[in-house]
């Protein structure tokens, strides 16, 4: 319910609060937990005398709530309020500038069968000022962070570190590869923390910049200040720390930094590209105080989460160049295909198209998004053969690559062929005729059936598409 001193009945409030949780309860149901984390995991339920209102954390999320998700959100509230209150809907700055909001009650923060108090919220312009002297960037929040099986668990622990939350483990590391996310999620816990606790003092920095300012001041014998611009700190984050890896004082300086905090119950929270154990270059003191936290590793997106960042990434676009937020299907799906090792890579993709045609995006077909990509594919493109996707296949799937090229149409076999044409199609410049050909002679309407249904299966089965994954990240080196 309500925090002491708000401007509506209690009883009134928790019922609110019930019947909201009965609805988003319902709609994570309905349209999947990435997507309602994505867009009203951070909404709020506030109250003003017999007004209440869905506060959205951005107009983004707002507009998208309005298209996507407000029919369905009125008919269940509908449904669920026997007092048949209205519901109105902002962006958290239109329901701040609010006039009426100059003594706003504390806002419940609702989620699927959670009901708590949501810490007062920093205003912008200071929160901002903190994070721009930090060089945190704005672009990376938890609402512009598309969470899915790869990083749910990271993403779900960023969280809950952001609202200081108790029953943490410390340290926290998040490691994964370049180009997964993980200065986003970084960014992200470091401005939900300054916003939800503004009384608390929230350091971000980097390794690099760690080094060298420990460097610094190590040669001003400024130590002392930098000692304790660090450890007065409540919650730090270090990204990519792998980078002290092998700079022994600097390795010294971040152990007693780390021991300091951790014993006095402040929070430690650090991004790397591999786990703790494989940073073998770290000195093994730090090296195992790392590993007695929580490590959280991020895997490669899959491709239903790589379609999701495009269409994120799409609506962000949209909104800066005020054009329609769509693609072709199949566009969204070649990129989410192509670009499977780096996230920044498959935005980078996006980005090149839209700054070829703008809000003509929309009307792009396939051929013409390759081709303006090709210069960019050629450059990072390994030459594959047939004869490789054959094999890489054959071994997949536990077959000899003769049983591919074979009569044999067993579904054991005829899938993996299918397969197998998809790749040749998709990573090889062969035609059509020329690849049936290194299939036994077959003819080039048999391909072009495998590479659609091909198509169609990895949409519909979520093991084809992981072994299309698999087998894409192989060839790929």
């Amino acid at each position: 319910m309500m925090a002491a001193g708000g401007v509506a009945n209690s009883v009134v409030d928790m019922q609110a609060a019930t019947i909201w949780s009965k609805t988003c309860s319902t709609l994570k149901r309905e349209l999947g937990e990435a997507t309602f984390g994505s867009w009203l995991g951070q909404a709020v339920l506030r109250e003003r005398g017999d007004e209440l209102c869905l506060v959205a954390a951005t107009g983004m999320a707002r507009d998208w709530i309005r298209r996507h998700a407000w029919r369905r959100i009125g008919e269940l509230w509908t449904q669920n309020d026997p007092m048949g209150r209205s519901l109105d809907l902002k962006s958290r700055s239109e329901f701040d500038a609010d006039p009426a909001a100059t003594a706003p009650a504390a806002p419940v923060v609702l989620k699927p069968e959670v009901v708590e108090i949501e810490v007062p919220v920093a205003s912008a312009p200071t929160a901002a000022r903190a994070g721009r002297q930090q060089g945190l960037q704005d672009r990376f929040s938890f609402e512009t962070f598309v969470a899915g099986p790869a990083n749910e668990f990271a993403f779900a622990v960023a969280r809950r570190v952001a609202a200081w939350a108790d029953g943490h483990f410390n340290p926290v590391i998040f490691h994964g590869p370049y180009g997964f996310g993980k200065t986003h999620l970084l960014n992200a816990l470091a401005w939900e923390a300054m916003q939800s606790a503004p009384d608390k003092r929230v350091v971000y920095i980097t390794a690099e910049r760690f080094t060298s300012t420990f460097v610094k001041a190590v040669q001003d014998r400024q130590t002392a200040a930098f000692k304790d611009e660090l450890r007065n700190a409540d919650l730090l984050l270090i990204d990519d720390v792998q980078f002290v890896a092998g700079k022994a004082s600097t390795q010294e300086e971040l152990f007693h930094t780390l021991l300091a905090l951790v014993e006095d119950g402040r929070r430690v929270v650090m991004t790397a590209d591999r786990s703790p154990a494989e940073l073998q270059e770290m000195e093994p003191r730090l090296r195992s105080h790392l590993q007695a936290g929580l490590v959280c590793g991020i895997e490669p997106a899959d491709r239903t989460l790589r379609l999701g960042i495009l269409e994120r990434k799409l609506a962000t676009l949209a909104a800066q160049g005020k054009f329609v937020p769509s693609a072709r299907a199949e566009v969204l799906q070649f990129l989410a295909d192509r670009f499977t090792d780096s996230v920044r890579e498959l935005e980078g993709a996006l980005n090149t198209l839209v700054a070829r045609v703008g809000g003509e995006i929309s009307r792009m077909t396939l051929d013409e998004a390759q081709a303006i990509l090709r210069p960019n594919l050629a450059c990072t493109e390994r030459r594959v053969t047939v004869d490789q996707i054959q094999k890489t296949v054959a071994e997949h799937y536990q077959l000899k690559q003769a049983d591919l090229i074979s009569e044999r149409r067993a579904r054991v076999v005829a899938r993996p062929r299918q397969v197998a044409m998809w790749l040749a199609k998709q990573i090889t410049t062969r035609s059509l005729p020329d690849i049936g050909r290194r299939f036994g002679g077959r003819d080039h309407t048999t391909v072009l059936h495998a590479v659609r249904r091909i198509d169609a299966l990895k949409v519909e089965d979520p093991m084809i598409a992981r072994d299309l994954d698999v087998l894409l990240r192989k060839l790929r080196g």
